[in-house]
Formats: C-alpha cells, sequence, structure tokens
C-alpha cells in the first residue's frame, strides 16, 4: 500500500531511507543539507527502531562513524552540504577503497547560485574521483524510491553510493507516494571473508584493492545502462539529441513539455551509461547537455564519444556557467541552437520580481554577536593596523555594515590558523573570531597549533549556545569551551570567560584590550544564546 504526503526533497530521501530500514542517521549541519537529519530525528520510527540521529563534530566524523556502522552490516547515511565533502574527503574518498557492507548513502547538497556557501562546486567530481556510483534525483519522487535502491546498490556491490542533490531539490515540495510499512533493519553482521582485508587500507591490501576496484568499475556502467532512473526517449528531429540530468530534467520539461522533437538521454545515474549516449550520438547531428552545475557531463562524454559530433552546453556558451539553471536559459540555450524551433511552452518563467524589495542578512536584532563586534571595533581603533579572521557562521555577517568588523572568511576553522599565520608574519593585532559549533568542527586543532607555539593571538569563541546558522541544532561544544580550551594546553590564566551583553560593553573592551596586550596566545569565550534559539525555549516553556 502506498500513502501520499507532500515533501521537500531533503525530506523524501530522509523518509525513503527510514523505509528502506536506515539504522543510523549522521550529518553536520549546512544549508541545504540540514533537514534530512532534522526530518530523521522527529519521525516516529527513529525512536520506535531506535535509529541513531545525533549530529556530529563535522562531516569528516559523520562519514567515519557512518562507515563503522556499514562496518557492522547496517543500513547508514551521511548527509552535509557540497563543501562539507571538502572536510569529508578523506575518508569519502578511502572509503571507495574499504567498500562498504550494510549499505551506505552518502548525501552532498549542492548549492548552485551559492544561496549560502562559498562556492559552487559540484559533488560529482568527488563521485568519479573515488570511482563510486552517483545518484541524482531529478524529483522528490526520485529522492524517496533511491533510498531504497541506493541501499541496495550499496550492498551489491559492497560499495557506498554518493547521492547529489541540489538547493531547489532540497527545499522545495511535491507530493511523494510512500510505503506505508517499513523494511526491517539489518541484523548485525561483518564484512565477508574475501572482502575483511579491503578494510585495513596498509599498502599491500590497497594495492590489491585498488586493482579491483578498477576491474569492477564496468560493472557499475552495467548497472547504470540498465537502471530505472536512466533512459533514452527517441524524437523524430535528429538533428539535435539532449542529455539532460537531475533537476535540469525539470526545466527541460518545462520548456516541451511531453512534446520535445528531439530524442534525448536523461541521466539520474553514474558512471554515465555510455551505450545509452553512444546510440543516441550515432542518430543525431549535435548534443546538448542540460545539467545543473559544473559541465561534468559534457566534459566526459567528450573523452569517450571521438565520433565528431558537436556538442553544446556550458563549455560552448549555450548554457551560463554560473549560477543556478532556469527554464528560461535553457529555453535560451534551445532558441541559440534552433532560432526556428517553437518550443510547446512558450510562456516565460518570470525572474525575480522588480517590485520585491532586497532583504539582504543581518545579524538578528539582540544578537550576542553584535556586541562583540561593537566592543572588538572601539578597542581595534586604538591600533594602527590590525586585522580581524574571521569563519563560517552567522558572526560571518560582521563583514557587512555597520560592524566591517572582518578582513577574512575562507573555510571553517580558517579563522585561527589564519590568524596563527598572520601573527607568525609579524601582525599586530591579529585576532580570530569562531563561533562555539566551528570551534569544535574545525577549530581545535588549529588552536593547538597556536597554543603549542604560545603565538602573540588572540582568539574570541563568540559562543551562542547552539548552531545558529543552520536552524538552531545542538552544538557539540556546549558547557565545555573553556575546559576544551584548557585541556589542550591553553594557559588557564589567558582562558576568559565574558557575557556578551550591552551592559558588559566596557569589560569586554576591556578584557579585549588586555588579552591583545598579553604576548602570547589568549582565549576568549563571550556567551550569550542565540535570540532565535532562546525565542522557542522560551515558547516551548508555555506549552
Amino acid at each position: 500500500m502506498k500513502t501520499k504526503q507532500l515533501l521537500l526533497g531533503d525530506e523524501a530521501l530522509a523518509l525513503g531511507a527510514l523505509k528502506a530500514g536506515l539504522s543510523g542517521a549522521y550529518a553536520y549541519p549546512g544549508t541545504p543539507s540540514t533537514e534530512i537529519l532534522e526530518f530523521v530525528q522527529g519521525n516516529p520510527l527513529t525512536k520506535e527502531r531506535n535509529i541513531h540521529s545525533h549530529w556530529s563534530s563535522n562531516e569528516k566524523t559523520a562519514v567515519e562513524e557512518a562507515l563503522g556502522m556499514s562496518f557492522c552490516g547496517k543500513r547508514a547515511i551521511v548527509s552535509m552540504k557540497h563543501v562539507g565533502m571538502n572536510v569529508a574527503a578523506d575518508c569519502f574518498v578511502n572509503s571507495g577503497m574499504t567498500g562498504a557492507n550494510g549499505g551506505l548513502l552518502v548525501i552532498a547538497a549542492d548549492d548552485p547560485s551559492m544561496h549560502s556557501s562559498q562556492n559552487e562546486q559540484d559533488s560529482r567530481f568527488y563521485g568519479a574521483f573515488a570511482f563510486l556510483p552517483i545518484l541524482e534525483p531529478s524529483s522528490q519522487q526520485e529522492c524517496y524510491d533511491m533510498a531504497r535502491y541506493g541501499f541496495e546498490l550499496s550492498e551489491k556491490y559492497s560499495l557506498p553510493v554518493l547521492t547529489r542533490l541540489v538547493t531547489r531539490l532540497s527545499h522545495s515540495r511535491a507530493v511523494v507516494e510512500v510505503d506505508e510499512e517499513a523494511l526491517p533493519q539489518n541484523k548485525l553482521s561483518y564484512p565477508k571473508k574475501e572482502n575483511e582485508k579491503n578494510w585495513v587500507l596498509m599498502p599491500v591490501n590497497s594495492k590489491r584493492r585498488y586493482v579491483q576496484l578498477l576491474k569492477d568499475f564496468p560493472q557499475l556502467i552495467e548497472e547504470s545502462e540498465k537502471s530505472p532512473f536512466n533512459a533514452y526517449i527517441d524524437g523524430a528531429d535528429k538533428k539535435l539529441g539532449i542529455i539532460v540530468s537531475g533537476l535540469a530534467y525539470n526545466y527541460f520539461k518545462e520548456v516541451f513539455g511531453d512534446k520535445c522533437p528531439f530524442p534525448y538521454v536523461k541521466v539520474s545515474q553514474y558512471p554515465l551509461p555510455e551505450k545509452l549516449i553512444k546510440k543516441l550520438a550515432d542518430e543525431v547531428d549535435a548534443l546538448f547537455v542540460i545539467e545543473e552545475g559544473q559541465p561534468f557531463i559534457e566534459e566526459r562524454i567528450r573523452g569517450f564519444l571521438n565520433r565528431g559530433v558537436k556538442v553544446y552546453g556550458k563549455l560552448s556558451g549555450q548554457l551560463p556557467r554560473t549560477g543556478e539553471l532556469t527554464p528560461d536559459s535553457v529555453r535560451e540555450g534551445f532558441r541559440t541552437l534552433c532560432p526556428n524551433l517553437e518550443a510547446a511552452a512558450e510562456t516565460a518563467i518570470k525572474g525575480a520580481s522588480t517590485v520585491t524589495v532586497p532583504r539582504p542578512p543581518a545579524l538578528c536584532q539582540g544578537c550576542g554577536h553584535r556586541d562583540v563586534y561593537h566592543a572588538l571595533n572601539d578597542v581595534l581603533k586604538e591600533y594602527e593596523n590590525p586585522k580581524v579572521f574571521g569563519d563560517i557562521g552567522c558572526y560571518t555577517l560582521g563583514y557587512l555594515a555597520p560592524f566591517n568588523a572582518i578582513d577574512t572568511c575562507v573555510d571553517m576553522g580558517a579563522s585561527i590558523t589564519m590568524a596563527k599565520g598572520a601573527a607568525d608574519a609579524g601582525q599586530h593585532p591579529s585576532v580570530a573570531i569562531i563561533g562555539d559549533s566551528t570551534f569544535t568542527h574545525s577549530g581545535m586543532t588549529g588552536l593547538l597549533d597556536a597554543i603549542n607555539e604560545n603565538t602573540p593571538m588572540l582568539v574570541i569563541i563568540s559562543d551562542n549556545l547552539t548552531t545558529g546558522m543552520t536552524g538552531g541544532q545542538d552544538s557539540q561544544g556546549t558547557g565545555k569551551l573553556e575546559d576544551i580550551c584548557r585541556g589542550l594546553g591553553a594557559d588557564p590564566a589567558h582562558v576568559r570567560t565574558i557575557d556578551s551583553l550591552p551592559k558588559n560593553h566596557d569589560d569586554m573592551m576591556k578584557m579585549f584590550r588586555e588579552e591583545i596586550e598579553y604576548k602570547g596566545l589568549s582565549v576568549v569565550v563571550s556567551r550569550r544564546e542565540c535570540i532565535q534559539t532562546a525565542r522557542r525555549h522560551a515558547s516551548a516553556k508555555k506549552k
């Protein structure tokens, strides 16, 4: 029996995993992936089946934890945003060498147009780099269906499966048909005798395993050829053949509906289905590749086609290289290739409203980060050339007016390490500002470097007692930050705490000034609960 639910893409994938016998979900919050673990946490099946659903310290630990559950034969998912794949890359790439035992889905939510990210990287490259199968759903229904399919594929080939989402799919809703009953969880089991050595990546084992990984790769291509998510659809007009993948399939359908005159191949599973694509290429004069993100497919088909067929897409300028695709940009691409073509859907899709007033992001009124920046700016006016190294979180908005308080922001944890490097170069004052969740994500190791050299710099941990940027998830360091810093070896006399409140402005200035003047490593924990989280807690108490 099937029922219907209205679900985000993130939620559909999470529910699909739950219905497919999930035993563990691991993640670090990051838009647009956050709702995956949140949905698992809030689903009744999670409590009923004792499914693991806690946040991890960072994406690397999350992948390693999920891999450990897979080692024991259980089905697990691990989810993160695309830049989290950079953090997890060491384990993720090596997981192609170890393989999987219980089904393992690694879910990467990419962010074309950089709605809340530092870059537009395309996670499909990671899957190809690790020689792993990739699933790229084109709809919420496929998100749901691919969870069970992905687990089965993972267990069939004893490999993790990368599942790639994008923002518009993660954060849009559609009706999804779901199973009423859930599959039972896998029982505890361990890798087969012939696979045991794969899990110990010493050179003697890795060399043998790498040869086998390459030898098995053609089987993954065959799986893509017969995948229910890949398809060849014929068309009468052979002047042009279309290759369209993932979410872009929706924009393609917006343009033509069911009346596309051209033959096309829909791709939602990788490695690329080479036979389907070669069949298309043999029938047409040229190919037009429509894909969200970077020209991943376009680059690869140029390598294996070797037919002299012209390939159009992002590299040739028919589609934009930056930002998200839209029905309009896809339609315009067709018009440049086929000026006389009358697409079935000629009604323009409206772009951004010219009436809507832009609302740039800003720190909330009542946010403790505001008081930290007010005090820090007032102190730094006393110095000739101060530099403040920022980090990833809502406090990054301190870069904007009226604060204009930070000079850099690169990646998670880089505030401390960059401030150390600057101090090593002779910069004074050299100040790092980092949030509590970011600190436990990847700031602690950088702090250890600074502690070991007693680097003359100030680290401000602006603690709002939550992971505020992504909606208030638990922060791993809550109540422990000072102990962590002292445990790493920081001088207890220079690990100090203050409440970041307006009434403490002068005291904060005094503390910042004293620690900037100290000729060694200082840490100030400025603490005040996130105003949004505080409101939610107050509301919950009233109920």
